[in-house]
């Protein structure tokens, strides 16, 4: 019998929820036995790959490369899990949905600069009108609250889903 397909993607965030996944400790050994880690931080694979069991996307859709990344997530993974609050409500990243992202651009590459002020080209991916949450885009089929999850809300998840359970998450308040 093989083992269920992990994969991990960081959106627009700040990796937090990756670094609580770490926290886990002798824990994530336990969960690197019981599943295949085929994408992520994790390990070296460039493309996302097909029949993905569990992925847990960390952060908002606030770019084009974002967009594209969680089409393409949802289509290969049979479990997607919305893996904090960025990617739950969009929280840090959504604050500039009331500013723009012409105004941010400009206070971050051209006011703020004092060598070379310009606007990034196009080797960076173009900001979306607004950051959304992963399920504003796509189906989720899992939401981990917290900035960032805890690991053992995290470790707690992913024993679950690869024992096949449902986890609850319902009401779970993480402070990190």
């Amino acid at each position: 019998m093989s083992k269920p397909r992990l994969a991990t993607i960081w959106l627009d965030g700040c990796s937090g929820c990756h670094m609580s996944l770490l926290d886990m400790d002798e824990r994530l050994l336990d969960i690197t036995e019981r599943v295949d880690i085929v994408y992520g931080a994790l390990v070296d694979i460039k493309e996302f790959p097909e029949d993905v069991d569990v992925t847990l996307v960390e952060g908002a859709i606030s770019s084009e490369d974002d967009l594209r990344k969680i089409y393409e997530v949802r289509r290969n993974t049979r479990i997607l899990v919305s893996l904090g609050d960025c990617a739950v409500t969009s929280n840090v990243p959504g604050m500039r949905n009331q500013i723009g992202p012409a105004a941010i651009l400009e206070r971050a590459y051209l006011e703020n600069v004092t060598i070379n002020p310009q606007l990034p080209g196009p080797m960076v991916p173009r900001l979306l009108a607004m950051s959304r949450p992963v399920h504003a885009v796509v189906k989720v089929d899992v939401f981990v609250p917290g900035c960032p999850p805890s690991a053992d809300l995290i470790h707690s998840v992913l024993d679950d889903l690869i024992s096949g359970r449902v986890p609850v998450t319902a009401g779970v308040t993480c402070f990190g």
